[in-house]
């Protein structure tokens, strides 16, 4: 099987994503890409355990791709090994009325995760430099002071928005959690073929939406939101990953593997020492516990 390397998805540089390819050959058929991806999902299931014992970092993974992209999937398959307690998956929607009364990365801040946890965000705060700039028109619904009608939506005003992600997600890191953010890539005609199977399988009529199509339509316009929300945030702290995701027990392993590789370079993630005055009685509590009454 051929190595699935951190930094070889790791965005660094400014990245073209018309460039980057959606297919990647992982030299091994997809029933082995399963088999791999249960002896990793294990290994993060375990470090998820020691980091909740730790207790002093929360993991942030953030999910983002177009409509079939496999987020939902890959959430279920990459995660299937943690405990319940350890990880929390957020869907963010269209705004409720409560949340646009804050601002918009509010929802957000609310949902990261506490210590000793993983939270993963399926769509993100990033929607607020992508449907949003698809979609100017949806920015009025914030009541934004100075923000009155679309043409005041200006690119300082994307500008702004990039620059208080990069200061929110750089707060955040400086104060505990490790931030992991994948980009689905998925090429147009794989997201076709995709959206021919929800209409053609009876079972998953239900996750076709028509709108799928009319988003369809502005693909190429995604795609450039896409490339400046990710060359004009991927930072140290914060790093963007494009994983190609045409093939999804591929992007699965992909993902989680990146994850495990960075996550085991905190050596100082560790199970807490017993006290050592209850170490030197672990015999006596053994013994009292054996005396009860049965």
């Amino acid at each position: 099987m051929k190595r699935i390397a951190e930094n070889s998805f790791r965005v660094a540089d400014k990245v073209r994503l018309s460039e980057i390819t959606t297919v990647e050959n992982y030299g091994i058929s997809d029933k082995e890409l399963k088999k791999e991806l249960e002896k990793v999902r294990r290994a993060l299931g375990k470090f998820q355990d020691t980091l909740y014992a730790h207790g002093k970092y929360g993991v942030l993974i953030c999910l983002q791709g177009m409509d079939t992209a496999g987020k939902d999937s890959l959430i279920r398959e990459v995660f299937k090994d943690f405990n319940a307690r350890g990880v929390v998956v957020h869907s963010f929607k269209v705004p409720t009325e409560l949340e646009l009364k804050h601002d918009y990365l509010w929802r957000h801040y609310i949902a990261l995760p506490a210590r000793g946890k993983f939270s993963v965000f399926n769509r993100t705060h990033y929607e607020n430099v992508l449907v949003t700039k698809v979609h100017p028109e949806y920015i009025l619904g914030e009541n934004i002071p100075g923000i009155n009608s679309v043409s005041d939506i200006d690119e300082t005003f994307w500008e702004n928005r990039y620059r208080q992600i990069n200061d929110f997600e750089k707060h955040i890191a400086e104060n505990g959690t490790l931030i992991f953010k994948f980009f689905l890539h998925l090429s147009k005609e794989e997201q076709r073929q995709r959206l021919l199977r929800r209409l053609a399988l009876k079972e998953k009529n239900w996750k076709f939406s028509p709108g799928d199509l009319k988003e369809r339509k502005l693909w190429d316009k995604y795609q450039d939101c896409y490339e400046e929300a990710i060359n004009k945030t991927s930072k140290p702290h914060a790093p963007w990953y494009v994983i190609p995701a045409d093939n999804k027990k591929g992007a699965r392993l992909t993902v989680a593997t990146i994850l495990l590789e960075a996550l085991k370079k905190y050596k100082d993630v560790q199970e807490p020492e017993l006290d050592e005055k209850i170490k030197a009685n672990l015999e006596s509590f053994k013994q009292e516990l054996e005396k009860e009454d049965k």
